[in-house]
């Protein structure tokens, strides 16, 4: 298909049917990237949506929508925010490499945070954004699936693997139930190569959230997010029961980005599944 070829816009999701609907769902990290797209895609999914992040946030646009400011570092205000919600979709946190000291106030405190709230107020779902750097120096000529030994590509991937073994924890010990989505890359088109086999559109990812809040019975489930791109290295076979079939693809963006120039065989981004990240940092030496 040619570079020109329209790409897949997909809509908002459809109004939720009876038994998908939240009373007050709280998400996390609503002022990111992805933060900012889901925060009008999950409103059919609850009456009132609490949209929280340490960054500057646009004003409630309607009823529908509470906007609380919180750092995921400050445990007390973490259960002020937690109280009254039915469910969490926790995007919150450091969302790139940094250096630990930053990763570990946002991302290792903050999760530990979030699921005390989530225990203290009896909260029993939680959609995790965990990421594809958990897995991210396996080599893109292994196929794995949610069983593989985790190996993280950096500090981020670190905490994001931290974040899972919390999400098992809470669910062994107090029955709170979590879907770990391992988000490849979530963005309007892929940007490169090894995003065309990671690309996961934007209604794909509503999708994938709408199954992880209410499929019953997830315990913790660990699922790749990716949309159905033709050459992948994931296997979701172990969550098929959350009954997620991706509608788009990356395809239809191929020409354009194989006209980019080649990368490299010796660049990360050629080599691991986690590209870039697996080269980034030390900080601070």
């Amino acid at each position: 298909m040619s570079a020109s070829a329209p790409a897949a816009t997909p809509s908002p999701a459809a109004p939720a049917s009876a038994g998908t609907r939240l009373h007050r769902l709280l998400l996390t990290g609503a002022a990111g990237g992805l933060g900012k797209v889901l925060r009008e895609r999950l409103q059919p999914y609850a009456d009132v949506i609490r949209l929280s992040d340490i960054g500057t946030m646009a004003p409630a646009a309607s009823a529908a929508e509470e906007v609380v400011p919180c750092d995921l570092a400050d445990k007390q205000a973490v259960d002020a925010l937690v109280a009254g919600c039915d469910a969490i979709v926790h995007l919150g946190g450091v969302s790139v490499e940094r250096p630990f000291e930053e990763i570990l106030e946002a991302n290792i405190k903050g999760i530990f945070h979030l699921y005390e709230a989530a225990r203290r107020h009896g909260v029993k779902r939680v959609v995790f954004a965990s990421s594809n750097h958990v897995i991210g120096f396996y080599k893109q000529d292994e196929h794995i699936d949610a069983s593989a030994a985790r190996r993280p590509d950096g500090y981020y991937g670190l905490s994001k693997s931290f974040g899972e073994d919390v999400a098992q924890f809470y669910f062994d010990r107090y029955g709170i139930e979590t879907v770990s989505i391992r988000i490849g890359s979530s963005f309007p088109e892929p940007l490169n190569r090894r995003m065309m086999s990671t690309w996961l559109s934007y209604r794909d990812l509503t999708t994938l959230i709408e199954k992880s809040l209410f499929t019953p019975g997830v315990k913790h489930t660990v699922v790749y997010g990716m949309s159905a791109n033709r050459d992948v290295w994931w296997d979701n076979s172990a969550a098929a029961h959350l009954g997620f079939v991706p509608q788009d693809s990356s395809e239809v963006f191929r020409d354009k980005v194989e006209a980019q120039p080649s990368v490299a065989p010796t660049d990360p981004n050629a080599i691991y599944q986690g590209g870039a990240f697996t080269a980034q940092g030390p900080f601070g030496d």
